[in-house]
C-alpha cells in the first residue's frame, strides 16, 4: 500500500528537500511511537497515515516503537491490540521497538550530561518544582540543590538507580536555563523514581525516563530520520535539539516536525474522558461501535481502506481545526458501495399476506426462489438464491391505511413492486383490538415474475420484504452520535456533559433474509433501502448498523456552496 508518488504537503516537501540535498544521504526513516496504556483511536489513525504513508511514498522504513516508560499504566493488553488495530488499518512495521529497549543507554547518557554538569539530582517535591518553574511572563527561581557538583550528583543518581530512595524523594534534572522563555526548557525533569512492576523489563529499574528524555534519544539510536509528532509537541522540539546536541550520538541528529491532529465533531478523544465513559458503563467498552477507538469503528463495520482515504486525503497541516465526522462517514460509504453486498432485512416487521398466492398438492403455501445479484454494480459478488412465499415481511412504514400525500408505497387498492419478485395490490388489512394492523391482505400477478409487468404498466414504489416461513430473527443496532455538541464540552466546559443519553437504539424481533447466517463475523452488508450493517463479532444474529444510505456530508457541502 504506497501512498501516491505525487501526494503533497508541507512534511513530504520537507522530506523531499532533504534527499534532494543528501541530508541522510537520501534515507528516510519515521516511526510510529504510541504509548501502550490504552487503546488506538482515531486520530491513531491520523498519524500512522502520516507515519507509515511518508515512510512508503519515499521507499523508506517505519518502525513501531512503544513508548513504555510509564510502568504504572502500560499492559501486554495494550500492547497486542496495538499490534492488532496496526495490521488491520493496512500498515506492517519494519521492526516493533520499546523505548524501554534503551534503559540502558539512557542511563549512561545521563551519566554523561551529570558528569558534565548538564543535568543535577533535585530532592524537591513535585509541587515545589512546578512552582520553582514559574509561568509565562514570569521568572523560574533555582533550585536549591542546582549547584551539587557533578560527583555530588552522580552518586545521588546511582543510589536512585540502586533503589536506596523511595518514590517521589528525588528526581534528575537537566540544567538548562531557569529564565528561559520557553518553559520546556527551564530545567524539565528526566528521570523520576517509581518502584513499580514494568510489563517488559520487570523489576529490572526503578528509575524511569521521561517522554521528552526518552523520545529524541530513542530517535537516534534507531537512526530514525523525520521524527513526525502532533502539533502539541511543537514547544518541546527546542529541548528535543538540546539533548541531542549535548550527546555523542551515534548518526546523524533526527529532527522533529510536528503536524496538527485529527479532530472530529462530535467525538473525544482523551484516554482520560474515554475510560470514564468505559468505567461508568455510558458505553460497553473499549470496542462499543459508538466509540472513536480503532476497534470499536472496527466493530461497527468501518473499512480500514475509508479511515487510510479520509485520514490522507483531509491533508496534513499544522493549523488546527476540526473535521465533520459526516465527511468520515461519507468515505465509509463510498468504500461499502463499492465493497459491500445487499441483503434483504426488514427492522420493524408488519406482515404481509399473499391470498392467491399457489399451494402445492398436499395444500401447503409454495416457495419459490429467486436468483439475486449480490451486488448490483459488482459482478464479481456473484448472486444468491432468495425465498419467496405467500407470507412476507414488509417494513410497517411501507404500508399506509390512509396514505398522506405523495405516499408512493402500499395501500389499500394501489399495487406496487417487491424487489426482484412481483407485483402486489393490497386488498385489506387486519386489526387487533386496539385497532393497530397486524396484517396486511394483497394479491400478486404472477405474470410479473421478476418484478416486471409484460404489458409494460408502471408502478411508483419498490419494496424490500423477507419470506416469513424462512426469516431469520436478528437484532439490529442503531446509533446516534456519542455526543450532542459538534465540540463536546464548547457550552458546559466539559465534554462529558454532552453525553447523548440517546446514542443507541436496540431493534428486537427484525427479520431477514436466511443468508445472513452465512456471514462472517464483522462483515459488512447493506441493508437494502436501510443503510450498511456489520455483523457482530460475537453474536452472530446483531447487526450494528454502520452508516445510513442517505450522504449527509454532501448535502452539508451542497448548502456551504
Amino acid at each position: 500500500m504506497i501512498e501516491p508518488a505525487s501526494y503533497s504537503d508541507f512534511i513530504r516537501d520537507r522530506v523531499r528537500k532533504d534527499i534532494d540535498e543528501g541530508t541522510y544521504s537520501g534515507r528516510v526513516q519515521t516511526r510510529f511511537p504510541p504509548e501502550p496504556n490504552g487503546y488506538l483511536h482515531i486520530g491513531h489513525a491520523k498519524a500512522m497515515t502520516v507515519d507509515f504513508g511518508t515512510a512508503e511514498q519515499f521507499g523508506g522504513v517505519c518502525n513501531l516503537r512503544l513508548d513504555d516508560t510509564n510502568p504504572d499504566t502500560e499492559e501486554y493488553e495494550y500492547f497486542n491490540s496495538i499490534l492488532e488495530d496496526i495490521s488491520w488499518l493496512g500498515y506492517s512495521p519494519a521492526s516493533v521497538l520499546h523505548a524501554s529497549d534503551y534503559f540502558g543507554q539512557l542511563y549512561d547518557w545521563a551519566e554523561y550530561l551529570i558528569e558534565r554538569g548538564l543535568a543535577y539530582v533535585d530532592d524537591s517535591d513535585t509541587e515545589t518544582i512546578s512552582a520553582q518553574r514559574g509561568g509565562f511572563g514570569k521568572p523560574g527561581v533555582n533550585s536549591e540543590y542546582r549547584d551539587r557538583t557533578p560527583a555530588e550528583n552522580l552518586e545521588l543518581f546511582r543510589g536512585m538507580r540502586a533503589g536506596e530512595y523511595p518514590d517521589g524523594a528525588r528526581v534528575l534534572r537537566a540544567k538548562i536555563d531557569m529564565n528561559h522563555e520557553n518553559m520546556a526548557l527551564r530545567d524539565p525533569v528526566m528521570y523520576r523514581i517509581r518502584h513499580s512492576h514494568h510489563f517488559r523489563t520487570g523489576d529490572q529499574w526503578c528509575i524511569y525516563p521521561t517522554y521528552d528524555w526518552a523520545h529524541g534519544q530513542s530517535d537516534a539510536i534507531e537512526r530514525v530520520t523525520h521524527s513526525i509528532c502532533t502539533l502539541e509537541f511543537d514547544t518541546h522540539r527546542p529541548l528535543y535539539d538540546w539533548y541531542l546536541k549535548q550527546l555523542p550520538l551515534p548518526a546523524e541528529k533526527p529532527q522533529q516536525i510536528e503536524f496538527a491532529r485529527l479532530e472530529l465533531t462530535h467525538t473525544v478523544t482523551s484516554k482520560r474522558r474515554l475510560a470514564k465513559l468505559v468505567a461508568d458503563g455510558t458505553v460497553d467498552g473499549w470496542d462499543d461501535p459508538r466509540m472513536p477507538t480503532l476497534r470499536g469503528l472496527r466493530r461497527r463495520g468501518y473499512p480500514a481502506a475509508a479511515l487510510r482515504a479520509f485520514c490522507t486525503e483531509i491533508g496534513t497541516t499544522r493549523t488546527n481545526s476540526r473535521q465533520n465526522i459526516e465527511a468520515l462517514e461519507s468515505y465509509v460509504r463510498r468504500e461499502l458501495n463499492t465493497t459491500a453486498q445487499r441483503r434483504m432485512a426488514v427492522l420493524h416487521p408488519l406482515r404481509l399476506v399473499i391470498d392467491n398466492w399457489p399451494a402445492d398438492d398436499s395444500g401447503n403455501p409454495v416457495t419459490e426462489y429467486f436468483e439475486v445479484n449480490n451486488s448490483p454494480d459488482n459482478p464479481d459478488h456473484g448472486t444468491r438464491q432468495v425465498a419467496f412465499s405467500g407470507e412476507l415481511f414488509i417494513e410497517a412504514d411501507d404500508f399506509a391505511e390512509v396514505p398522506p400525500p405523495k405516499f408512493f408505497r402500499l395501500s389499500i387498492g394501489r399495487e406496487v413492486r417487491l424487489r426482484n419478485a412481483y407485483l402486489v395490490t393490497a386488498t385489506s388489512v387486519d386489526k387487533d383490538a386496539a385497532g393497530k394492523v397486524t396484517a396486511v391482505h394483497a394479491t400478486y400477478d404472477p405474470t410479473t415474475r421478476g418484478g416486471d409487468a409484460p404489458d409494460g404498466r408502471k408502478v411508483k414504489s419498490t419494496m424490500h420484504w423477507v419470506s416469513a416461513p424462512h426469516a431469520l430473527d436478528i437484532t439490529a443496532v442503531l446509533y446516534d452520535r456519542l455526543f450532542t455538541a459538534p465540540v463536546p464540552g464548547e457550552a458546559t466546559g466539559e465534554a462529558l456533559d454532552d453525553v447523548n443519553p440517546n446514542s443507541r437504539e436496540l431493534l428486537t424481533g427484525c427479520k431477514a433474509e436466511a443468508s445472513l447466517a452465512e456471514l462472517s463475523p464483522a462483515q459488512v452488508v447493506q441493508f437494502e433501502r436501510i443503510g450498511y450493517f456489520a455483523a457482530d463479532t460475537v453474536q452472530p444474529t446483531v447487526f450494528h448498523r454502520t452508516v445510513g444510505l442517505r450522504d449527509e456530508w454532501a448535502a452539508i457541502q451542497r448548502r456551504q456552496g
